[in-house]
């Protein structure tokens, strides 16, 4: 298997696509496949460069046993898609965000995060940044469950 490269987005790189990094990196690491798997997160807008990921983010993070305080907020770029197998969007309006963005020949490699978790009958993880705590134990939960299918995917590849 060659390594593979994972990149997970969300509007702000600073709650769900740190999330979605931490949590999938973690997976990855106990699975034994850290040198054949890469991954990384980025935002579609440049709100937050260079910030870690968002307190609450972290918090939830550490008590499901994820640590999140390496990760530094970073836009996403074109050149992304020639670098990264998986371009994973957190909902739709990201999606197109990086849609239109997306060199051609590239299309494949984007996709929505929760298409890997078909069974919790919902597409876009919500953005937790406006909401309570409960927000991002939801988040976690998703990101969890998406994690679960996408590695299972990748090692389905191998």
């Amino acid at each position: 298997m060659s390594q593979v490269r994972v990149l997970f987005c969300c509007m702000g790189n600073i709650c769900r696509s740190p999330t979605a990094h931490g949590v999938f990196e973690g997976m990855v690491r106990e699975a034994g496949l850290s040198e054949r798997i890469f991954v990384d997160s980025a935002g579609t807008h440049a709100y937050h460069l260079g910030e870690a990921p968002d307190r609450r983010s972290q918090e939830t993070a550490s008590k499901r046993g994820y640590d999140l305080s390496r990760q530094r907020a970073r836009k996403v770029r074109g050149e992304d898609f020639l670098e990264f197998d998986y371009v994973l969007a957190m909902d739709q309006d990201n999606y197109y965000n990086l849609q239109a963005i997306c060199p051609p020949g590239y299309e494949a490699r984007l996709a929505l995060f929760l298409d890997f978790a078909p069974e919790l009958g919902q597409r876009e993880v919500p953005d937790p940044y406006y909401g309570g705590p409960n927000g991002f134990e939801q988040v976690f939960d998703l990101v969890e469950a998406a994690s679960r299918g996408l590695l299972a995917e990748i090692q389905g590849k191998s």
